[in-house]
This record gives structure tokens, sequence and C-alpha cells, in this order.
């Protein structure tokens, strides 16, 4: 049996750390891969991408952008 930690939720607003302007984004999907790796799939209007919890962000982060 596969035990998933997955540290975002669905329906969670999250900021991807690399964006500038810090739009809030949500995520609509989690994916988890054999080996455990999960990817989270987000959208900030129509625009969908997908990425790893090190890249995103509870809160907004302005200092470091």
């Amino acid at each position: 049996m596969m035990v998933i930690e997955n540290e975002y939720e669905i329906g969670q607003t999250v900021y991807l750390k690399t964006d500038p302007g810090q739009l809030p984004r949500m995520i609509t999907s989690i994916e988890v891969f054999k080996q455990g790796e999960i990817l989270y799939s987000i959208n900030s209007g129509n625009m969908p991408s997908k990425h790893y919890a090190f890249e995103l962000s509870h809160e907004k982060n302005i200092i470091d952008v």
C-alpha cells in the first residue's frame, strides 16, 4: 500500500515562487508517480501548468522575486 503525503490539497490557493507578479493559482489536480513523485496541476485563469511542491508557496513572496 502506498501512503501519499501531499503538501497541498485540490482547491487550495498557492503561489508560484518564480512568478514576479505572484498571481494566485488554484490546485486543480494531483498526479502521483511510481517512485512517490508528486506533480501539482495549477491554474491561473485559463493558464494551466504542472509543478513540484518546492516550486509552490502557501503565501505571496514579493521580496525574493
